[in-house]
């Protein structure tokens, strides 16, 4: 009789399994179970609860009811604010972009390097920033009064022009970031071809140069328009009291849990149609570059007056663009309580840096921030890794829908994903493992992990793609398993993008304050929610004391991520 020999491959279940055309939904099946456990469910609760009470519409018509119009106005002042920010933003961004990329001049380099500071304010310190230099007790309108002997300041940041001027110092660099990335790869031949035809400078920029840019300027304004609609503090700040977050904060600190959801979904669905609307926008043309042609070198300035002229504004820019930071560190050595009708502080000291490190009740919050966010990015590591795997190397069915998923939180603005997880984890179910999240220290972390899901994907993915696929197809033909081949080949390989997203995610959970100031308790404080309790206080020099902090780390975090991704960190934000 003949002997069948059998492959001691075949016989191992675990090889079996991985060869399996079943093994890829194996794997990608616990994202969907994440996912649909803290974003999907979080939201379907919001929902049904927006819809609770006597009459199913009761909330929505009560929303819209013209005899109480707040919550209209807050509605109305949100989506004003945000395009307004958009626009500034990205006439700001893209200017600098421009300028910076195509011509040479005194003071650009040291302009280049600055234009990326306002990337190291969290939008809290921020706001205080400005708030210390232009509010109306700011440095530069005392400065003023006192000059010219006036009974008032001439001048401050109020209202919703002082919160457009916050949002556009904040958040330009967005814009910044992928039009200088789209300007490197214009075609100086398209731009010379439409010259020899007749066309001005107008007509080259707003046929040839503007539509290259659509893409970028698109993304870009998705971007900012949701960390408009998210803002808090700067509304808060500069006394406009009717916008969305604000409405939904105080429905929620009122116990109004079903206005805050109906609030929380009308904001959702704000959101999500402006995000259809600029990809419609988008995909109306082909904006595709089909030409060969190298990208155009700086021009020079010559004219010696030009020379002066952009000698003097590099100054003011230069100026303008670290202002925000000398002046927190300036406030952060002064003493508490002592700096009120004064120019600038007049006692100082270096209790505040010491207490930081020192003081149990000052270094809680920075502890609770770093213990949370470090939960949050390795549950990030953990997803963002295996879903960018599965995106770019397997082939399955709902591959759309996970890249869907994955990207919905980071359209939401904060106050909604908050809302979300009190909603689905005030009592006990399943998903939080039959516990009540609400009020312990792991809503936190969850709030920073369903946050930032993006970071780590995106710049893993890019890692994946630029990955040459032949290279594990090698290793497995050797006989390695997929494991090993994965945990020795692809690791190794892509450890630069993961670990620039890792970076990334970390310093934006330390920064995350609009989810934060909805979900905290008093035994989990982190350094975000502290900064806005001792400004309140009144204890400027403490607040701008974990500023400093929140600067420094993320700006080594920066340089880090920009040095490890060879410049392309700024992709994954």
């Amino acid at each position: 009789m003949e002997k069948t020999h059998l492959n001691p491959s075949e016989g191992n279940a675990w090889t079996r399994l991985t060869r399996s055309k079943w093994f890829v939904y194996i794997l990608v099946a616990p994202l969907f179970l994440v996912l649909f456990a803290y974003v999907v469910y979080p939201f379907y609760q919001t929902f049904t609860e927006s819809f609770s009470g006597d009459d199913a519409l009761s909330n929505y018509k009560n929303f819209f009811n013209l005899a109480s119009p707040a919550n209209i106005e807050a509605l109305w002042t949100s989506i004003y604010i945000s395009v307004i920010s958009v626009i500034c933003c990205a006439i700001v961004g893209v200017t600098m972009a421009f300028l910076l990329e195509r011509y040479d001049f005194p003071g650009r380099r040291i302009l280049s390097v600055l234009v990326l500071v306002p990337m190291a304010l969290p939008p809290l310190v921020g706001v205080l920033s400005f708030t210390f230099l232009y509010g109306d007790s700011g440095i530069f309108p005392r400065a003023f009064q006192h000059l010219f002997g006036l009974e008032q300041v001439p001048f401050s940041l109020k209202g919703i022009w002082g919160v457009v001027v916050v949002h556009t110092f904040t958040m330009y660099t967005y814009f910044y970031l992928t039009a200088s990335a789209a300007i490197k790869g214009l075609d100086p031949a398209l731009e010379e071809a439409a010259t020899s035809l007749g066309a001005g400078r107008v007509r080259v920029w707003t046929k040839v140069i503007l539509p290259m840019l659509t893409p970028s300027i698109v993304a870009s304004s998705l971007l900012v328009f949701m960390i408009s609609m998210a803002s808090y503090t700067a509304p808060l700040m500069f006394g406009v009291e009717r916008t969305m977050t604000m409405q939904i904060y105080l429905s929620r600190t009122n116990g109004n849990l079903d206005m805050a959801a109906t609030q929380s979904m009308i904001l959702s669905f704000v959101s999500i149609t402006f995000l259809i609307i600029m990809r419609w926008y988008q995909n109306r043309r082909n904006y595709q570059n089909l030409s060969k042609g190298i990208s155009v070198h700086r021009s020079e300035v010559s004219s010696r007056g030009m020379k002066v002229m952009a000698t003097i504004a590099s100054f003011i820019g230069t100026l303008i663009l670290i202002l925000p930071i000398l002046v927190l560190i300036l406030i952060s050595f002064s003493v508490d309580g002592a700096w009120k009708t004064q120019i600038l502080p007049t006692d100082y000291t270096l209790d505040h840096y010491h207490a930081l490190f020192t003081d149990e009740r000052t270094w809680r919050p920075i502890w609770n921030s770093v213990r949370m966010g470090i939960v949050a990015t390795i549950g990030n590591i953990i997803f963002g890794v295996a879903a960018a795997y599965a995106m770019v190397r397997l082939n399955f069915k709902g591959k759309t829908l996970l890249d869907i998923l994955i990207m919905v939180p980071w359209a939401l603005p904060g106050t909604v994903v908050a809302v979300n997880l009190i909603a689905a984890f005030s009592t006990e179910n399943i998903f939080s493992f039959n516990q009540v999240l609400i009020g312990t220290f792991w809503i936190l972390p969850l709030a920073y992990f369903i946050r930032h899901l993006p970071l780590v994907f995106r710049s893993t993915s890019a890692s994946l793609v630029q990955l040459d696929q032949s290279i594990e197809e090698a290793s497995r033909s050797l006989g390695a398993t997929w494991w090993y081949s994965f945990r020795r080949i692809v690791l190794p390989l892509t450890f630069t993008g993961i670990l620039a997203g890792t970076l990334l995610a970390l310093v934006q959970s330390f920064g995350e304050f609009v989810a934060s100031i909805l979900l905290y308790s008093t035994s989990t404080i982190p350094l975000s929610v502290a900064i806005f309790q001792k400004l309140y206080s009144f204890k400027f020099g403490t607040a701008c004391a974990y500023g400093v902090l929140q600067i420094c780390l993320i700006l080594i975090v920066l340089i880090i991520s920009e040095k490890l991704s060879k410049g392309s960190a700024g992709s994954a934000i």
